[in-house]
């Protein structure tokens, strides 16, 4: 299978040298054709991206700006495919929040995003130095293993379709006066009995968020399938996510953010990651938001869930929707045929 590589170079005879020795030793011996400008993404329905984005020492490139620009204005135009991103910088900054917010917006042009897709070059390479002492090797040779290793899941790795799939619904709402468990309800209904669902709520009281134990400790309890600080994480939350082939996580906007009991789900889901991956485990969600903001929270479930914890990003992972009063969201515009559209994104995920 050949890999396309989008690499928008502000001047494409201007190559960033150590992107450039990054993707000459991950993509070596295989066949590959490269992109450099927005208007040459042509015809990629079903292909296998691998974005590369030099951003400097500013977090800005002029050609990825007119990428974005054109990923959001053609909703359609990476159907069917699946990528991964290589993101460098000179900066310590930017990289990360670069990475998410092309993330998003290939997303919703129909693209899908392997598990932990994100291989990220700071200035100093400092954020590989576990990974560097685990090889036995520098910053920059890690750096190239990460670009490498990540090539080689591109280019084979398929999203299975269990025969039964349950879904692991997550929420923190309250179902008399919530839009987004309203907007799920007509979702589920739509579903039919082809999954089984598991539905678990993280109200107030029902949670306690990571409290960073050492290293060990976490790795310690995590071998053994819970957490020090136990509770329906390790009762309930844990083994679900273990059996799903889903997790649909329940998303009101609460000031541009998560909710803390969300958060906190994603933080003390830690323990869990240190013994076990979720690439064969697809991530969706439903975002509302009173007035604003919908994008902010999907870009954060895309940094902790798909590039941190490895969860799969289906093209179109999240439906956002904008509606403040209860009620207000069954009564938006269009919104029978965005619900059926969500649904049938989530069946042709796991079953079809």
């Amino acid at each position: 299978m050949s890999l396309i590589v989008v690499c928008p170079y502000p001047d494409a005879q201007g190559a960033d040298m150590r992107l450039d020795g990054i993707l000459h030793h991950a993509l070596e011996g295989r066949e590959t054709r490269t992109l450099r400008r927005a208007e040459d993404l042509i015809d990629l329905a079903g292909e296998r991206l691998l974005f590369a984005l030099p951003l400097g020492d500013t977090g800005t490139n002029i050609e990825y700006v007119k990428l974005l620009a054109r990923l959001r204005r053609e909703p359609g135009l990476l159907e069917g495919c699946t990528a991964g991103l290589i993101v460098d910088g000179t900066s310590p900054f930017y990289t990360k929040s670069a990475a998410a917010e092309l993330a998003l917006a290939a997303n919703l042009a129909g693209c899908a995003f392997l598990g932990r897709p994100l291989v990220e070059g700071t200035g100093s390479l400092v954020n590989f130095k576990v990974q560097a002492k685990q090889l036995n090797t520098d910053f920059l040779g890690a750096y190239r293993a990460a670009a490498r290793e990540l090539a080689d899941r591109l280019e084979r790795e398929i999203f299975p379709k269990p025969e039964k799939p349950e879904l692991l619904v997550l929420h923190a709402s309250s179902h008399h006066t919530s839009n987004t468990l309203a907007l799920w309800e007509e979702v589920r209904s739509r579903l039919g009995d082809a999954f089984t669902v598991t539905e678990i709520g993280l109200r107030n009281g029902t949670l306690s968020d990571c409290s960073g134990c050492p290293y060990t400790m976490c790795l310690h309890f995590g071998e053994r399938g819970g957490c020090f600080y136990g509770g329906v994480m390790q009762d309930e939350v844990y083994p679900a996510v273990r059996r799903c082939a889903g997790v649909v996580m329940l998303c009101p906007n609460y000031n541009d953010a998560l909710s803390a009991n969300l958060t906190a789900f994603i933080n003390r889901l830690t323990a869990l990651f240190r013994q076990t991956r979720f690439y064969d485990k697809a991530l969706f969600s439903i975002v509302v938001s009173g007035y604003s903001g919908g994008d902010i929270v999907a870009r954060q479930l895309i940094a902790g869930l798909n590039m941190n914890k490895s969860f799969f990003l289906p093209g179109r992972f999240s439906m956002l929707e904008t509606a403040n009063d209860p009620g207000e969201a069954l009564a938006l515009p269009g919104i029978g045929e965005r619900l059926d559209e969500f649904a049938a994104r989530i069946r042709s995920t796991l079953l079809d």
